[in-house]
């Protein structure tokens, strides 16, 4: 899919679905809030959602006293509607329309946060851009979370096809820019009593 057409099928989705009728809604992002607390990031850190459109992330992040949260969607949509749902503390966040493939920002990130983007990127070579735009804005010591499509989860969603993966073939993935953390799978309860599991990924920038 191009650029092009990705960006005006997630525009499409953003604009004909209401929150509760995608299938990665969650109200509470217990697992990544889990990660937050576990690895004790400081309220100053420079955090990153990646694909984060209208999660409810961004809130629990406020609620815990972070300050410098930057969310990044290629729907411009889902960007409006949180920005709706949050009122005035829109305001505490930056927020990017970009495809993450294109996206080279001037800041170094703490944390990089990536809930079910990065099995949309299924040709190697654009793996490699996300991975190369992935290490290059990260700070020194940064920790990255992702979570992607287990090889127990589905083959497609919103009808594209993804790419399935294990906590072994994370790390390949990833190394050797990324030292492997963590790893634990997760099934997630869709609205419709689906259930698709997870793999979440913790790793470190050596």
């Amino acid at each position: 899919m191009e650029i092009v057409d990705k960006k005006s099928h997630w525009e499409n989705i953003y604009t004909s679905k209401q929150l509760h009728e995608v299938s990665w809604y969650q109200s509470i992002p217990e697992t990544s809030l889990e990660y937050v607390k576990q690895i004790d990031l400081p309220l100053n850190a420079s955090i990153i959602d990646v694909g984060g459109g209208d999660s409810f992330l961004v809130d629990y992040l406020l609620v815990l006293g972070y300050t410098n949260i930057t969310i990044l969607d290629i729907s411009s949509a889902a960007i409006e509607r949180a920005k709706k749902r949050l009122g005035e503390k829109a305001e505490r966040v930056t927020w990017i329309v970009s495809d993450i493939l294109e996206f080279i920002s001037g800041q170094q990130y703490d944390f990089w946060h990536d809930r079910a983007v990065f099995h949309f990127i299924t040709k190697d070579e654009e793996i490699l851009t996300y991975k190369k735009n992935l290490i290059s804005q990260l700070s020194e010591d940064a920790r990255v979370l992702i979570g992607t499509f287990s090889f127990n989860g589905p083959l497609k969603c919103s009808g594209i096809e993804i790419k399935q993966y294990s906590s072994e073939t994370m790390k390949i993935t990833l190394s050797p820019e990324l030292k492997w953390i963590s790893s634990q799978y997760v099934d997630h309860k869709t609205p419709f009593e689906t259930t698709q599991n997870f793999v979440f990924c913790l790793f470190k920038k050596k």
